[in-house]
């Protein structure tokens, strides 16, 4: 990982130093820049546009941060993170990439995102490679002042961005290998390490907790399940503004059950849980970040395979919470896993829960690869989470739950039906889910299904796993008020 330091000029031993340029402004441009080479390459100071030209001791790299009345941090975040992978092949740079940005954006906040789009940036997943070839990148030196406020801003936005590469390589990990019992070990390694406690259902005190949404979906895997529950407190001489829970869709593989998937629907299932890695990788930075509540993330760990005793379409289900499910497709599994989370998240009696899941393809249907479905039944705690989202740069877009769209999950046998008609898949996923939340408790969900995983490089976004989630619950948590159900 990288390493971040401070200094008033160029170290001797940078290989490259960085300077930031906004687009739109020709009079603003620095001078000492090649700007007839710069020209001549099309470079128009795009946010995330990076070009070397020569600097005298060493190469200069020329980031570009968009027009700057358009600045923000995201901005910000995806420059860093084009440059970090721009420089990959070099070990020590320095940068004053900052001196560009407007004096109305906080520095200490501008710094923290430098620092996470350094580190997402240079992000590469090599663990199943022969001859990987990570990014060399090891040390920037950012040209300015220094000082405490600014080392801990560093600092937080890397341990903000390593949080981030824990999920991403959770979500990469083959579900061969990343099984229920191995995500419960990493879950309970990384909970050891940054001081949280943790618990972890096998599959005996699964039986024992009437987890029959997990032990449904389970039900055709060789692999038992895991429940993992990990809990942070703050400091108890620190402001404590309530508790709020975390709850993820861990499937570590979907097949789709007896209801099976094709096989291009399966290439990237490994990737079902991304919620489940975006709530470990929350609690892994959970510290770091200090926020002023009590935090609970609730992990259901399965993965959905075909055995011979798998659950078929029409049985019926028990969950937690003692309402009955029938399963019409057993490829509707998530909102099952969920379920009984939420029911466990609930009876804690949080001030808020959210959950995040890779749930629908209706839902990348409805806003492409790249926004994630925010829902939920309380206007405030939802306004939250979109405002975090906003400032941390991972897109959501507010959806309906319409009411009278419950009645397509009726069931003649069942109190419900895990799915509903043909149309508005994810509203109807949103719907079953809220019937797994106690009434007065303020709830939120997710739908993550296509901003949780790409197959293209983007700002400091890498190939595979996104880590999506990480840093928007992070920064809900810090600015968390209280909400109440309406």
């Amino acid at each position: 990982m990288i390493t971040f330091r401070t200094g008033r000029k160029i170290p001797a031993g940078a290989e490259l130093h960085a300077v930031g340029v906004c687009s739109g402004h020709a009079g603003e441009r620095p001078e000492e820049l090649d700007w007839g080479v710069l020209d001549g390459r099309g470079f128009e100071a795009k946010a995330g546009q990076v070009e070397f030209v020569s600097g005298g001791d060493r190469p200069v790299a020329v980031v570009g941060l968009g027009p700057a009345d358009e600045m923000t941090t995201a901005v910000i975040r995806r420059a860093a993170g084009s440059l970090a992978r721009s420089a990959k092949r070099l070990r020590r740079i320095s940068v004053s990439v900052l001196d560009a940005v407007p004096e109305d954006i906080d520095r200490l906040e501008a710094l923290g995102a430098m620092a996470e789009g350094m580190i997402l940036g240079s992000y590469s997943y090599g663990e199943f490679k022969s001859e990987h070839k990570p990014n060399k990148l090891e040390t920037v030196v950012v040209i300015g002042p220094g000082g405490r406020a600014v080392a801990a801003a560093l600092e937080q936005g890397r341990r903000v961005a390593e949080a981030v590469c824990f999920a991403r390589d959770l979500v990469n990990e083959p579900g061969g290998s990343l099984t229920p019992a191995r995500f419960a070990e990493i879950a309970e390694e990384m909970a050891e390490r940054e001081g949280l406690e943790v618990s972890v259902l096998d599959l005996d005190g699964v039986r024992e907790a009437e987890l029959g949404g997990l032990l449904g979906v389970n039900r055709g895997s060789e692999q038992p399940p895991r429940f993992v529950e990990v809990c942070y407190a703050p400091d108890p001489e620190a402001e404590c503004r309530g508790s709020v829970a975390l709850v993820g869709k861990g499937l570590t593989f979907d097949a789709g059950g007896l209801s099976i998937k094709t096989t291009a629907g399966m290439m990237t299932m490994k990737c079902d849980m991304s919620g489940g890695a975006a709530v470990l990788g929350a609690m892994a930075a959970i510290s770091a970040v200090a926020p002023p509540v009590k935090v609970t993330g609730y992990v259901p760990m399965t993965d959905n395979m075909l055995g011979g005793d798998a659950t078929r379409p029409g049985d019926v289900l028990t969950m937690a919470n003692g309402k009955t499910v029938e399963v019409l497709n057993t490829d509707a599994e998530g909102r099952l896993v969920l379920a009984d989370a939420l029911s466990l998240a609930c009876r804690a009696e949080p001030d808020a829960v959210v959950d995040l899941a890779t749930l629908t393809g209706a839902c990348m249907v409805a806003l492409g690869p790249k926004v994630a479905g925010l829902m939920g039944n309380d206007d405030a705690w939802v306004d939250q989470l979109a405002d975090a989202a906003e400032r941390t740069g991972e897109r959501v877009w507010r959806l309906p739950l319409p009411g009278d769209y419950k009645s397509q999950l009726d069931s003649s046998v069942a109190d419900m039906k895990n799915i509903g008609g043909p149309h508005g898949g994810a509203l109807t996923a949103g719907l079953f889910l809220s019937n797994f939340v106690d009434d007065g408790i303020p709830w939120a969900h997710l739908d993550i299904a296509g901003p949780a995983f790409t197959d293209s490089e983007d700002g400091e976004t890498a190939k595979g796993g996104t880590g999506f989630g990480v840093r928007m619950l992070l920064d809900a948590l810090v600015n968390f008020e209280p909400p109440s159900a309406g």
